[in-house]
């Protein structure tokens, strides 16, 4: 059986598919960042919410496409992954990747990841020819759900005109403002907790025009300080990631402002993954 994966910051997708690219069976995990977790966090992940779902089948091929996999932490994985599973053929490499295979296959174009973090790249149809660094969600990861957490707070706490959003945030999720800062600066996986705000931002966003624009805000600061820079404008432009999706109207409409085509907008590029790996 060939076990593949697709992991954000927030939660990993797996599937099972046979030899011949049959799926029997799709799971789902806490997300798998290297650069935030631990080999220990790592491999509990595995062994306490992947095994116990799996069981009776023999794993002999892994693909997995992460978030933080990048080629300092790819040999990592794959020492993790192949313990843990008893599998000796591991391969592994970027979430950036597997949006790129699962968005655009074997055709050029621009791939993107609007999720907890973002990224985007310049795909061939074989490979990835150029990528703008993402930064992380302190110096970069424009567009992301991190990222709009984080101006989000901003907004709610120092913009009188947002009192009431506050009132209704906190409200809302039980929670006060030492909860907020406890969050972001002593609890770990502060990036997940920014972007839990996005789902109080979806729901209120036909409600106060002051979140719209911030979503809005965010979709445009990633295209002008990423999709801007490959200078092509002739390709169309594909995300996977639950922020593309969820607010693909926004999103849709800002890359219409850029003079931008949009390709796909994936929740979720597994499937796509899969039909590639066939």
């Amino acid at each position: 059986m060939i076990l593949i994966a697709d992991s954000g910051s927030t939660k990993t997708d797996w599937a099972l598919v046979d030899n011949d690219g049959q799926r029997k069976g799709q799971y789902a995990t806490k997300g798998i960042n290297p650069f935030h977790l631990s080999d220990d966090d790592i491999q509990g992940i595995i062994s306490n919410e992947l095994v116990p779902q799996i069981t009776n089948c023999k794993v002999d091929k892994i693909y997995f496409y992460g978030a933080g996999c990048n080629e300092s932490q790819q040999q990592r994985m794959k020492d993790l992954l192949g313990n843990a599973l008893s599998c000796n053929d591991v391969n592994v490499d970027s979430d950036l990747m597997g949006a790129a295979i699962a968005l655009c296959g074997d055709s050029e174009g621009i791939a993107c990841i609007l999720g907890t973090g973002s990224n985007s790249c310049l795909y061939d149809g074989h490979r990835i020819v150029e990528n703008i660094p993402p930064l992380g969600y302190i110096l970069g990861d424009e567009g992301s759900g991190a990222v709009l957490g984080r101006h989000f707070m901003t907004l709610i706490f120092k913009d009188k005109r947002a009192e009431s959003i506050k009132d209704l945030y906190l409200e809302e999720t039980h929670q006060a403002y030492n909860d907020i800062i406890y969050n972001v600066y002593s609890a770990p996986a502060a990036n997940r907790y920014l972007a839990s705000a996005s789902k109080f931002i979806g729901k209120h966003i036909n409600d106060f025009l002051e979140l719209r624009t911030l979503v809005r805000q965010n979709f445009n600061d990633f295209f002008e300080r990423n999709i801007d820079r490959y200078g092509r404008m002739d390709l169309p432009v594909s995300f996977v990631g639950s922020i593309a999706w969820y607010f693909r109207d926004d999103l849709s409409f800002v890359a219409e402002q850029h003079k931008y085509t949009i390709g796909e907008i994936l929740q979720r590029p597994l499937d796509g993954m899969i039909e590639h790996l066939k």
